[in-house]
């Protein structure tokens, strides 16, 4: 199993660290309010645990659960302390109308992340593709990217352990389009689906 530092207190911080606890992870959440994260840290159970805002995190795995716009500011902030840690993150940067992504260039916050991060971390972007309430309730694929092969395998691992299916799509520059695809799954909720209650996944023919 893994040892998972959550940094954020918000509904998809809460989702995972379920599912986490669930599949027998430990769990530790790190919020700017301490009293927040106590409180989701309550919650979860099993054992979960509260750490302090910007210091070093207990977990090996360190998933950031916060808005886009915050993640990169947090992993600054934090710096050093990530040192050696794996750094997941799930955010989605839409733009104001929900059919595009907020930045223009070819890049990701994931990839973003890597450059704020300190030397001996690595970044693995996942999650993003699933609706929050699907992970809580459904068996989505996992889509994840990342240059380092052995954080990877270690994010496969805890994906697994959640009772869910990792799949590797790449090196990190293809959370670009992992970010792009978070999109499609809006323009489906809003047209295509025409709901929520769904999932982009991989249908395999049978050998």
């Amino acid at each position: 199993m893994s040892s998972i530092s959550i940094i954020g207190t918000g509904n998809m911080a809460r989702t995972i660290g379920a599912r986490a606890t669930a599949g027998g992870n430990t769990v530790e959440v790190m919020g700017r309010d301490q009293s927040k994260a106590a409180d989701l840290a309550k919650a979860l159970g099993d054992g979960a645990t509260t750490g302090e805002w910007g210091t070093a995190p207990a977990g090996d795995i360190v998933i950031v659960a916060l808005l886009h716009n915050g993640v990169v500011p947090a992993v600054a902030q934090y710096g050093d302390a990530l040192a050696g840690k794996v750094i997941v993150d799930i955010s989605n940067p839409f733009n104001s109308t929900f059919d595009g992504l907020a930045h223009r260039e070819e890049t990701s916050i994931a990839q973003e992340v890597a450059k704020a991060a300190p030397a001996g971390a690595s970044v693995v972007k996942a999650f993003n593709t699933v609706f929050r309430h699907v992970l809580e309730k459904g068996r989505p694929d996992v889509f994840l990217a990342g240059d380092n092969a052995q954080a990877k395998a270690r994010v496969e691992a805890f994906v697994e352990s959640i009772g869910l299916r990792p799949l590797d799509v790449g090196g990190l520059n293809m959370a670009h389009w992992l970010e792009g695809a978070g999109v499609v799954t809006v323009g489906l909720a809003n047209h295509g689906v025409g709901h929520v209650d769904f999932a982009l996944g991989i249908t395999e023919l049978p050998a």
